[in-house]
């Protein structure tokens, strides 16, 4: 009979341990949080090396399929091509855009003058100056606020310094994962067969052809929207930057290099890159930087209407409202690269959704 006994409050062991666990968790999160940050910061060389070579399979596969290549001369030819349109951007474009960046902090106190300086001749014409006048404690800040502009130019020179740093640590580590990468491609049918290995190991014969169908799933979404998605971006930066050049507009390659790269986030992308090519346009000239929003728009909407669907077609399965959601939850929780990889991620979790309802109404 004692044998069978149950020993008061067993089962709240777990529920303990674990809660005291919870606790130190909680209550060290700063260190855990300062730990993790450091570990995936070694880890980037190696996430930059999938990246590269996950963008860069399907290439490989294209000449090694076509001109029945071996694995190496394919992956010798994609990267001589890829590298030779990187350093054909680096010499054309990179310099240009420096060079931009660099006059912009250069003039960007003339700019604050010119602004003042619009206010001074035109705000003591307008109903805002008078309004302004009358509240005292307004007016009384205006020098205070004038010095807060200053100090913020200094710091956008500060913040271009660090940039400047972590760009060229950033360089490095690239330059790491592009090595890497070609291990990762030449030795990729003995790592993807080790990998379902382990899978299959894990999770056992019953849940292996599941696990695998998603990660097929995942593969599918992943590299039609990144490349395609990649590819569209490029395109709009180039026939912005032709534009802007015929155009004549100042800093052409810096808001033509913004407007590609914010191109790359659905319906909030074309908005966030067309707010600097505006401001900065209106330094120089307001009605050329009316005719830059306007011609900013109608690329957009070529994009939107003709270029975006011929290159990307209705992959992501995602209705606009969807797709909203999802990049407003992205970039709330993990900022600009969650805006971009809230869309992919959005449509694998409705592609298992329409089959969890498929498979439950049936």
């Amino acid at each position: 009979m004692t044998k069978n006994k149950k020993i008061p409050f067993l089962e709240f062991i777990p529920i303990i341990v674990i809660s005291f666990l919870l606790l130190k968790f909680i209550n060290n999160i700063e260190d855990i949080y300062s730990f993790m940050k450091s570990f995936l910061s070694i880890l980037i060389p190696f996430i930059w090396a999938f990246g590269i070579a996950y963008i860069l399979n399907p290439l490989m596969k294209y000449f090694q399929n076509k001109f029945k290549l071996k694995r190496i001369f394919s992956i010798i030819i994609t990267y001589i091509i890829v590298i030779g349109l990187l350093i054909l951007f680096i010499n054309t474009f990179v310099p240009k855009i420096i060079k931009n960046i660099g006059d912009l902090f250069a003039h960007s106190p003339d700019y604050i003058n010119q602004t003042i300086q619009w206010f001074n001749d035109n705000i003591k014409y307008s109903k805002v100056y008078d309004m302004l006048m009358e509240n005292s404690q307004i007016s009384n800040n205006i020098p205070s606020l004038l010095n807060k502009i200053s100090n913020l130019t200094n710091t956008f020179i500060n913040t271009f310094l660090n940039t400047t740093i972590k760009f060229t640590s950033f360089l490095v580590k690239f330059v790491f994962g592009l090595i890497i990468s070609i291990y990762l491609l030449l030795d990729k049918e003995s790592l993807i067969e080790n990998l379902k290995k382990f899978i299959l190991a894990l999770s056992g014969e019953k849940n292996y052809s599941k696990i695998l169908s998603f990660f097929k799933e995942v593969d599918m979404v992943f590299s039609k929207y990144i490349i395609g998605k990649s590819i569209d971006s490029l395109i709009i930066g180039l026939m912005c930057f032709a534009g802007l050049t015929i155009m004549k507009v100042p800093y052409a390659a810096l808001i033509s290099f913004i407007v590609g790269i914010t191109n790359m986030i659905p319906y909030f992308g074309p908005f966030i890159g067309m707010i600097p090519a505006f401001i900065i346009t209106l330094f120089f000239n307001y009605i050329k930087a009316i005719w830059v929003l306007i011609f900013i728009v109608i690329l957009q909407q070529f994009d939107g209407w003709y270029l975006g669907p011929k290159i990307l077609g209705n992959q992501v399965g995602l209705s606009p409202i969807w797709i909203i959601f999802a990049i407003t939850i992205g970039g709330g929780t993990f900022g600009v690269m969650g805006m971009f990889l809230s869309v992919p991620i959005a449509a694998i979790i409705k592609i298992y959704l329409d089959k969890y309802i498929e498979m439950k109404l049936n």
